[in-house]
């Protein structure tokens, strides 16, 4: 079956231009100048992409479906958290699977497996969360890469739970540096942060803004200087997720400005969100904003330092970092983010975004001018892709590739609400946000999912993408 998305204004992370795009069942098989061919009389289904962007359909490499965290569970199922991304704009997710101490990697990559088979409504790989470093989790490591699974997260934080000390990290990255595979990093001081949170409390300091106050930026920058150190002697491939502090971005940058293979993302709540207007909120409410690393203060310039980050390549990726936990009860799941009343440590850590990011990215990036067209779909879709092992399958438009299409409609101006979006949770984190630019129309391997306000998809439409290793250095 043939599809042709016409006149539109196709944009890659490289190109501007008009032109026609032929799709023959999941692949893109021909682009060519506006009306200069006789597609349409061939194509079973035409779309007018008239006054439209026409782009590659997102990748959010840091989504959590399902994750148990704080005694109680991800709101967003495979299935929901899938759905809504596609609404977004989003039409593959790498998630992470999790090993749980005293179980193999492969135990949880294949729990991981078996929770999104069947369930997802676009397409899904999985970074591999390794929380219990040792010699079988190091073999483990060769036998996921041929799964399909070429990187491997690791926690400076939390400790008792998925923390490693320097020394297994270290192990990691030698592992990773043989095989070819990225490491992935959650960089803050978890020791210092858990003295800092006992002496809050000791203090009566309970409220949700403690949160932040007790994981100051000065704990994100060194665990992240450290990460370079070990990766550097290691020889590893580094990716720094969410970062949120400007003196952390100030050491990627360093590093990067040395040659070194190290990379970094941040996510929507640390470009749009602050300390001063949402975490320290009146009552309970800066409860809905709690996630790690933390929403930082407006004042000190975090902000305006993320956004120069994207400009100038220092930081190459834009993911959600998607975690939902309802502030009233979960049908299903029960009290969430209440669980921290009274008790700022008990508050479940994240946010939902899978449905906000790309078209948060396009008003705050290329409607107030901070970055080019082009730029957003690199941060939003073609980096993640290079960096992940998907490309040029994913990430683009181009002949040869899966026709993961987004036609986007920048004309359209409307107000962010949780009464509109479909993420199964109970707020926005972007509540009464008025942005520029709307999805339209989403394509996965060239199938309809998205057609206006109506879903045309299907639970299990999602593949799971095997991934290779990382096809870029710098």
């Amino acid at each position: 079956m043939k599809t042709l998305i016409s006149g539109g204004t196709v944009i890659t992370a490289i190109d501007t231009v008009k032109a026609d795009v032929l799709i023959d069942d999941d692949t893109i098989i021909a682009i060519g100048a506006p009306g200069t061919h006789n597609w349409a009389d061939e194509a079973e289904t035409v779309i007018d992409a008239t006054d439209k962007y026409v782009v590659p359909g997102g990748i959010d490499p840091h989504t959590h479906m399902e994750l148990p965290f704080g005694g109680t569970y991800a709101s967003d199922t495979f299935e929901s958290g899938t759905t809504a991304a596609a609404w977004g704009g989003t039409t593959t997710i790498v998630d992470f699977a999790v090993q749980v101490k005293g179980e193999s990697l492969i135990d949880g990559f294949d729990t991981w497996m078996a929770k999104a088979a069947g369930n997802c409504a676009i397409d899904y790989g999985f970074h591999m969360i390794a929380g219990d470093i040792n010699e079988q989790s190091l073999a483990d490591m060769d036998v996921l890469i041929n799964r399909g699974c070429t990187s491997f997260k690791l926690f400076m934080a939390y400790p008792g739970v998925f923390y490693s000390d320097d020394g297994e990290i270290f192990r990691a990255m030698q592992k990773a540096a043989s095989n070819g595979s990225m490491i992935m990093m959650h960089a803050e001081n978890g020791m210092v942060i858990d003295i800092l949170r006992e002496q809050a409390l000791e203090r009566g300091e309970t409220d949700p803004v403690y949160h932040s106050l007790t994981r100051p930026a000065a704990t994100e920058s060194e665990a992240v200087h450290r990460a370079i150190v070990l990766a550097e002697l290691a020889g590893a491939h580094l990716y720094v997720v969410h970062m949120s502090a400007k003196e952390a971005l100030d050491e990627i940058a360093e590093a990067r400005d040395r040659g070194l293979p190290v990379f970094a993302e941040t996510c929507p709540q640390y470009l749009f969100l602050t300390l001063e207007e949402h975490l320290a909120s009146e009552g309970f409410e800066g409860a809905k904003y709690v996630c790690s690393t933390p929403v930082r203060k407006e004042a000190e310039g975090h902000q305006e330092a993320l956004w120069r980050g994207l400009e100038t390549n220092d930081l190459q990726v834009v993911s959600t970092d998607h975690c939902p936990f309802c502030m009233d009860d979960h049908p299903v799941l029960g009290t969430q983010k209440r669980l921290g009343v009274g008790d700022f440590t008990k508050i479940p850590n994240g946010l939902p975004g899978v449905e906000d990011r790309f078209q948060l990215i396009y008003h705050g990036g290329v409607v107030e001018g901070r970055i080019s067209l082009n730029r957003w779909i690199e941060l939003t879709s073609t980096a993640a892709a290079k960096l992940f092992g998907m490309y040029p399958k994913k990430g683009t438009i181009q002949v040869g590739s899966d026709a993961d299409i987004v036609v986007f409609d920048p004309g359209v101006s409307w107000t962010k609400s949780a009464a509109g979006h479909h993420m199964d949770v109970d707020y926005s984190a972007y509540e009464g946000k008025h942005v520029q630019g709307r999805v339209e129309t989403v394509l996965l391997r060239g199938k309809v999912i998205i057609d206006g306000d109506e879903y045309l998809g299907e639970t299990g439409d999602g593949e799971y993408i095997a991934r290779d290793t990382v096809s870029i250095d710098h």
